[in-house]
């Protein structure tokens, strides 16, 4: 009987969290051929096509999904983007939820999906060491931020990846690990891009300017726009996050930027610019008047989810973004 009482709890969690996850993506990726994918083997012998990769890092057997657009060639060397899923969600789904393959075809970059970790052993549940959240990466101390930089590394000495110009983008738990990366990989990431995620370190001292663009709805309830306790969560880390005048705030600081905001209004976006930072860095909020936990432009992130705002592309801004913010 004590041993059913244990399981009991653990069961129930689980099943909670199948059917409704905060933020997961429960989207499938419709872009990733079927059947076993190539090994990289190197810069030369990779041709364009979708891979499912593991990785040996913290310890632990890490997996992504690679994916490489038609244009690339081992003779030029091509713009990395990383897109880090939310809690519960996967490498698969956020392919689907973004659409970043078909940007990334139409663009000429190479977009890399990395699973986080969860209690399952699978591709359920997974989550981000973000800082202060969540789950079983939280948990058990998992290092996200190690396991990223083999990932970059691994990445480099397989393909012709440009290192000036890798870039992170994320959506909720994923856009909260977008600034844990900023704050711990600032040599490495030119800029990032968070959806629907708070800036959750407690201590930030990047190597260098991070420019960053953030897309936040005023109505999420997940991870609220002015901050606070999420309304809407699974997670049993109890957290308060800071409003995104907090991360938009600290940026603007570090990268040097200007303090004039440049302000334009269109239906229910809202732009905020500050440039004139160091080296040309710069700061932009897409605030989403009424919008909820979501992807803007793209899908729902799960099964009943928010839906996104079709007014902007989240996709196409960041990486119109990306592609002017090199790092220096």
């Amino acid at each position: 009987m004590k041993m059913i009482r244990k399981i009991l709890p653990l069961l129930a969690c689980i099943m909670i969290a199948a059917l409704l996850s905060a933020c997961r993506q429960a989207v499938p990726i419709t872009t990733t051929p079927s059947g076993s994918m190539p090994v990289l083997t190197g810069a030369a012998s990779v041709k364009p096509g979708d891979y499912e990769e593991t990785l040996a890092a913290g310890g632990k057997t890490r997996n992504y999904l690679l994916h490489v657009p038609p244009s690339y060639n081992a003779g030029e060397k091509m713009p990395l983007v990383i897109i880090l899923h939310g809690g519960g969600g996967s490498a698969k789904s956020m392919a689907g939820v973004t659409g970043m393959n078909a940007k990334a075809d139409e663009a000429g970059f190479i977009a890399v999906y990395p699973n986080g970790t969860g209690p399952l052993g699978d591709e359920r549940l997974l989550t981000w060491n973000a800082g202060n959240c969540c789950g079983y990466a939280l948990e058990n101390n998992v290092d996200d931020v190690g396991f990223i930089r083999q990932l970059i590394a691994e990445l480099e000495k397989n393909l012709a990846v440009d290192t000036t110009r890798i870039y992170a983008a994320g959506m909720s738990n994923g856009g909260m690990m977008n600034y844990r990366l900023a704050c711990e990989l600032a040599d490495k990431i030119a800029a990032i891009a968070p959806v629907a995620g708070a800036m959750g370190m407690s201590d930030c001292i990047p190597a260098s300017p991070v420019s960053v663009i953030i897309f936040h709805g005023t109505a999420d309830e997940h991870v609220l726009y002015e901050g606070g306790a999420p309304l809407k969560t699974i997670d049993t880390h109890p957290r308060i996050d800071k409003p995104v005048s907090y991360a938009v705030d600290f940026w603007v600081g570090l990268n040097g930027c200007s303090r004039e905001v440049k302000k334009e209004t269109g239906g229910n976006i809202i732009k905020e610019t500050y440039s004139g930072g160091k080296n040309g860095n710069e700061v932009i909020l897409y605030t989403i008047v009424g919008g909820k936990h979501a992807w803007p432009g793209g899908k729902p992130g799960w099964l009943g989810g928010d839906a996104p705002t079709q007014e902007i592309s989240a996709t196409d801004l960041m990486w119109d973004f990306f592609a002017s913010h090199p790092k220096e």
